[in-house]
């Protein structure tokens, strides 16, 4: 049977296209929210009046008169005045100069003309095109087939997370069941689009499993044991006073957890099991004993540099935290038992543990599965 697959892997991938695609069209209960009197389109800025900008030290208040020149959509080539309110907050103010291209909201009246123009941000996504262009080129030129699935597999995980688990996390469903559900889904996509379906991506499918649900547990234990809860991430209370106050954040923080850990899960246990597969292949006499302790071995050496590799992305997305701790002088034991760097530590810690368990959970069942049982 698993021949009988390994020979239709084109009928695989073809199956994950079909359900990538399926996903891609389906709407979610959320489409209905946008509104349908407004008209975003591209506009270039041609003059700017910044007489009512305010500055105080680094923070600038008021507001800039912008005119742009629609540049795609019905009311292509026509220039319109609009506002840019500054509220001196510096994450979210911009400030248009001439020449730039902005992203531009049209209100429209029940008549369809123009009755107010925002300016909402400049206009990113070309250049994000672009990258998405280079990044597919690349993996196709390099890859090959094998890279052309990873694409495949890469565009299913971006749809499952946008139409599955962000909209079944809004509508209120456990977020611990559902991520973990969706993660197991996305692993057996990963795993047998790459690897095929065969004993290499079940040994990994089963390894990465047991690995993410393993951090799960953990995230679930000391999530409550240091008293965290989901208010710590970006956006929280945004989302609670935007009529989502029934969400549970404190499980929406568990399940964050451990999905982002699962993909550095999935790639090792890939290295054991394929590193595995390999050495039975060489040495089909090769007891179950020895198989598990070269799996053990395999592990041991690529385990380090996935951990350190967590930190180092977890730690790069609240430097400037640490950077204010440091520069006011904050004392080492309350920078750490500060809120937001516990939840940071715990995502790095259990995603580590994770990490450390994958490699013997796919060591063990490799052994099994790729070794025959010899009295």
């Amino acid at each position: 049977m698993l021949k009988l697959f390994k020979n239709h892997e084109f009928v695989l991938v073809l199956v994950f296209a079909i359900l990538t695609a399926i996903l891609c069209i389906i709407p979610t209960k959320f489409d209905d929210r946008i509104a349908d009197n407004a008209v975003r389109c591209k506009a270039e800025v041609v003059a700017v009046n910044n007489s009512e900008i305010h500055q105080f030290g680094m923070v600038k208040t008021g507001t800039q008169l912008v005119s742009l020149k629609m540049v795609e959509g019905k009311f292509k080539d026509q220039v319109m005045k609009g506002t840019n309110e500054l509220l001196g907050q510096m994450d979210k103010d911009k400030i248009f100069k001439v020449g730039d291209s902005a992203l531009v909201v049209l209100s429209l009246s029940p008549e369809g003309d123009v009755v107010f123009v925002n300016p909402q941000d400049h206009y990113r996504i070309g250049t994000e095109l672009v990258l998405i262009g280079l990044f597919t080129f690349l993996l196709l030129v390099f890859g090959g087939w094998t890279g052309a699935k990873a694409l495949f597999s890469f565009l299913f995980t971006a749809l499952a997370i946008w139409k599955l688990l962000v909209p079944g996390l809004l509508l209120g469903f456990d977020p611990v069941i559902l991520t973990l559900a969706i993660v197991t889904a996305l692993c057996a996509v990963i795993i047998f689009m790459v690897a095929g379906l065969n004993k290499k991506g079940i040994v990994a499918f089963i390894g990465s499993f047991l690995g993410v649900l393993t951090s799960c547990l953990l995230a679930v234990y000391y999530t409550g044991d240091l008293h965290l809860q989901g208010a710590v991430m970006p956006f929280a209370e945004t989302l609670l006073y935007s009529g989502f106050g029934h969400l549970d954040l404190t499980k929406i923080y568990i399940a964050a957890v451990f999905l982002a850990c699962s993909g550095a899960v999935m790639d090792l246990a890939m290295d054991v099991s394929a590193s595995l597969d390999e050495v039975v292949r060489i040495h089909p006499d090769i007891t179950r004993l020895e198989a598990l302790a070269s799996g053990l071995r395999v592990g041991r050496a690529v385990v380090g540099t996935m951990t350190t590799t967590l930190l180092l992305a977890y730690s790069g997305g609240f430097i400037t935290l640490l950077m204010a701790f440091m520069a006011q002088g904050v004392p080492l034991i309350n920078t750490f038992n500060f809120v937001y760097v516990s939840a940071e530590v715990l995502k790095t810690i259990v995603g580590s543990f994770g990490l450390v368990t994958v490699a013997p959970f796919t060591a063990i069942v490799g052994s099994f599965v790729f070794t025959k049982f010899k009295k």
